[in-house]
Parts: C-alpha cells; structure tokens; sequence
C-alpha cells in the first residue's frame, strides 16, 4: 500500500508540473497565432518514436487542437505545427512554411513560446511556495534554545568534529537565529563553511569537508540533534510492526504508556533522549531494568531489548519550539526567495558533481527515488512543498543548453537572433537527435542509479 500511495502522489505531482509546463508552450503559441496540433498529457506513441505505437487512452478535437491522454505514461507534449521536436523532423516541414507555423513566425516569438514552459514552471513553484509559507508560517527551535543543552553530535557530526555538548555560537562566523539554520544548502553546499562551537568555555572552528553533502545523502541521516530531555508520546503496540528485523518490541508488554519518563536504565540515570539511545543500543539483546515516572511515582519495568537496540516508543522532546506566523507580504518575499534557492541549490550541486565532491550516483534520483521522498503516507504539505520544489527543478532542468530541452532549442534562436540567420532544418533535426539521445541516456542512468540504491 505505501508503494502505491508513494507512485500516486508521484504520478499526480509530475502530472500537474507537466500539464502546466505545456500549458506555458500551448498558451504563448495561441497568442501568436501559431497552430496548435496536439497537447497531451503522457505520450501516444512509444516515445522518443513518434511513428511507433500511435493510440490514445482519451482524445478530442476542439479547433485546430486535438487535447488527450496518452498510453505512455511520460511527460506530456505540445505539438506545434512547424517546429522540430519530438513529434516532427525535418522530412515533415520539407515544404515552404505557412504563415500559422512555428518557424515562420519571429524569432523572438519562438524564443517566448519556447520558454513559456519554464515560465510557468517558474510561476507555479513560486506560488507553491508563498501559498505554504503563508499557511504554516515557521516553527523553529531558537539559538538560544538550543544552546541551553548544546547539540547531540552524531555518527557524522563527530565525523568532522564535532562533539556532544557543544553550543554552536556561529555558523560561516555570523550569527545565526535558529537550528534550521546549522542545516541550510548554503552551509552544507558552500564552500569553505564552518561552524563555530563553544566546547569547554573555548571557541573552536569546525570545518565542514567540501563532500560532506554527499556522506549526509549516503548516510540519509541527521547529523545533529538538539540536547533535549523528553517524555514517552506513544508505544507500538503488539499487533504493529516491529523493529527492522521483525521483532516484537517490548515496551507495551512490559507496561510502559505513554506520558511516562524514563530516568534510568540498569541504574544509569537517564536526562536526554540522546542517552537512551546510546544506553539501549548497547543493551541490544539483553534483559534490562527501566526505571520510569509514572504521575509523579516512581517504578521499574523489566524487559528485553531487541536485538536491534529498540524497545519500542516514539518520544516527545522536551524543547521549545517557538512559531513565526508571516504576513502575505513577508510570504510573498520568503517563499519566492525560497523557491529560487532550489535552483541556486542545484547550480551548486551539478558544480559539486564537476569537480567530483560528490558522485553522480549520490546525487542523481529518477523516478523510484523521488516517489521515496514522498513517502508512504498521504501528507498533503509534503506533498505540495515536493511539488514545488519539482516544479523549480523542472524549470532549472528545462533551461539547460541540451538539444531537445527547451534551454537547446533557445541557444538556436538566440543564435539566430544575434547572427540574423537561423541554423538550417537539417542541423536542429541533428541536434534534436542527439539532444534525445543525451535524455535517454540520462533516463536510463537515473532509473538504473535507482534501483541500485533500492536493492543494493
């Protein structure tokens, strides 16, 4: 059920960003009186052979334009007479152009029509994001409220040395606001980023290695932790899966309910989430004694850990957490902001792949990777935040110089815009050739990058 609803919200979020990204090609066409042969969610035909297996699930005329739905479930297409691109070649426009064609029209007007995808693409992430900056507003844990206790270093955190303990005073030497702001792109994708900690009343810089991002996306782990004493929120419950390897965990057995407080395990007090984790990863497999708070009495329950250092209970952190609600104003400058940090993000992370802090395997997901962000269950913020984000990237990959890509078919009118003369058919079918194969070589390297990470 979890892969299913991860593909449902997959297929729905690609669909829309699609649907709109030719809107954008349909609409500036019709304003320039170009005519629009097809627009089609998904393909009719076995793409990239526009010849090869041509039949629709749904379609219908309405003017010069035939609207459908295709059978190949990839992408979508406008087809606008005159104009080389997946659905038509050179052999088909061998004859003089008529005056409602793509390549008989201004250059500048090809050049909107063909940028009108990455445009709305541009529009749609934007308005994503302001909509759920608006909505949700910010809640974050403080500076100050982090540093009360200090941070939890984890595996990777100690990796680049950090320690349990220390309080983070500045991140790339300035100030900073909150513990989101330990974590940001420009921190972990940035050159030369640091933070700097207070550790036994010194203040010591910590250099974060140029492909730290790439150990964080292998690990798919934080790196740290707020310091934070807390409570029991929930038990599993018998009927409920179990640990990793299939184990029933024990504390709704053994007694345990939500509200409790664990203060000691074995006799080893216990003040923060961080110790409890330790604690039992060590007891892994073994019988131990949890000594908790019961509405102000104290008691002992014993049990015996799974082998994968688990009891069973999701916790309630201690910690303050303060909430920023943002005007319509304020959302419209942070969410934009936002939104366009994806494609500065991606700028950053192709620039790290060049000069090989981190590997194209790590960094590159296709399809089966993107439904696992979704994740299994129906979470309608996550879902638009992911759609926004897509929609961004969309717009950044589609503005790429690869023949095929709107970004390819761009430098060609620029080209014949600053030179006075277009390129001829023969070579945009050439670079259109090319350009597809590049595409499907980058489609199968992702979808195969994919099911490695999956299985392997």
């Amino acid at each position: 059920m979890e892969g299913l609803i991860m593909a449902g919200q997959l297929i729905l979020g690609l669909s829309i960003l699609v649907t709109l990204h030719e809107f954008g090609h349909f609409i500036t066409a019709k304003w320039f009186k170009m005519r629009v042969e097809k627009f089609y969610l998904f393909f009719d035909f076995l793409f990239p052979i526009p010849t090869v297996l041509n039949f629709a699930i749904f379609k219908k005329k309405v003017g010069d334009t035939e609207y459908g739905l295709g059978w190949f479930p990839l992408g979508g297409y406008v087809s606008i007479a005159g104009m080389i691109d997946e659905t038509q070649d050179a052999a088909t426009l061998a004859k003089e152009p008529e005056p409602w064609e793509f390549r008989a029209k201004p250059a500048y007007q090809r050049l909107i029509v063909m940028l009108g995808g990455v445009i709305v693409n541009i529009i749609t992430g934007v308005v994503i994001f302001v909509a759920l900056t608006f909505s949700n507003g910010n809640n974050f844990i403080s500076k100050d409220e982090l540093n009360k206790n200090g941070i939890v270093a984890l595996e990777l955190g100690k990796q680049i040395g950090l320690k349990t303990g220390d309080k983070v005073v500045k991140v790339n030497g300035a100030d900073y606001t909150s513990l989101a702001d330990l974590r940001t792109s420009d921190v972990l994708l940035g050159e030369n980023s640091s933070y700097t900690v207070l550790r036994d009343g010194q203040e010591i810089e910590v250099k974060i290695p140029s492909n730290f991002i790439e150990k964080l996306s292998d690990k798919k782990a934080a790196f740290i932790e707020p310091m934070a004493a807390f409570k029991v929120a929930e038990v599993a419950a018998p009927e409920e899966p179990g640990s990793q390897d299939g184990e029933l965990l024990p504390a709704f057995s053994a007694g345990l309910k939500a509200g409790d407080y664990i203060t000691a395990v074995n006799g080893q007090t216990i003040q923060f989430y961080h110790e409890i984790k330790e604690v039992l990863g060590k007891e892994a497999g073994k019988p131990i004694k949890l000594a908790i708070n019961r509405q102000g009495k104290s008691d002992t329950l014993s049990m015996v850990v799974s082998k994968s250092g688990q009891i069973g209970f999701l916790p309630e952190l201690l910690i303050k957490t303060t909430h920023e609600d943002y005007t319509f104003a304020q959302s419209l400058s942070i969410g934009t902001g936002r939104a366009f940090s994806v494609i500065s993000d991606n700028v950053r992370g192709f620039k790290k792949i060049a000069t090989g802090d981190v590997s194209a395997s790590k960094a590159l997901s296709g399809p089966i990777g993107i439904a696992q962000m979704f994740g299994g269950v129906w979470d309608w913020n996550r879902f638009w935040m992911l759609t926004g984000l897509l929609s961004m990237a969309l717009a950044f990959m589609n503005i790429l110089p690869i023949p095929a890509l709107d970004g390819g078919h761009a430098i060609f009118l620029l080209y014949e815009m600053i030179t006075g003369k277009p390129a001829s058919e023969k070579v945009l079918e050439r670079a259109q050739q090319v350009g597809m194969i590049i595409l499907l070589a980058l489609m199968a390297y992702t979808f195969g990058n994919d099911l490695v990470k999956a299985f392997f």
